[in-house]
């Protein structure tokens, strides 16, 4: 079957990302890159930007944080309908145990939608800077063992898809939640 074929060339593929147990430095950098991810960490970055900021900063953090929230939904809804297993590992207990399912990649999703509405807004340096920050995101986790490319890659296709839904939707958010933006 097809479907089977292209699983086993994803795995034999991202076996090929994985970081030997012996390189305790890569290891320790991808885990800071594949935990940087994690939502609760950004919502809580998020919420500082909106308490101390006024203005567009205070908007766009606001937008930000409710976009990881539809996102996470979106994802996590995806993953109970697929049920596709993560890879074989030791790695990450937090992410197998909450979450034993891994295509998409949420973190990859979250990412490079957070970079992609960073563009949409006109904030291209930050977009830059979080589609770089994405990208070392997305490989750590599978050089980690949580996921395979296949999942990195529809996260990402997610998170474009997401991005372009928040921006378009965006004058609805503000005129619902004017006491948040």
């Amino acid at each position: 079957m097809l479907i089977e074929k292209i699983l086993k060339i994803d795995q034999s593929i991202s076996r090929r990302f994985l970081l030997a147990e012996d390189k305790i430095f890569l290891r320790k950098f991808a885990a800071f890159f594949a935990h940087s991810g994690d939502s609760w960490f950004l919502e809580i970055g998020l919420f500082l930007i909106w308490i101390f900021t006024n203005g567009k900063w205070h908007s766009y953090s606001a937008l930000f944080a409710g976009a990881i929230v539809i996102q996470a939904v979106i994802v996590i809804t995806i993953k109970f309908l697929i049920k596709r297993r993560r890879p074989e590992g030791d790695w990450g207990a937090v992410y197998r145990n909450a979450d034993p399912h891994s295509f998409p990649s949420g973190h990859a999703a979250r990412a490079i939608m957070l970079s992609a509405i960073s563009f949409g807004l006109g904030i291209n340096l930050l977009g830059w800077i979080l589609l770089i920050w994405g990208i070392c995101v997305s490989f750590a986790r599978v050089s980690l063992g949580v996921h395979y490319i296949t999942d990195i890659i529809a996260g990402w296709v997610i998170g474009v898809i997401l991005a372009a839904g928040i921006l378009a939707a965006q004058p609805i958010f503000y005129r619902l939640f004017p006491f948040v933006f």
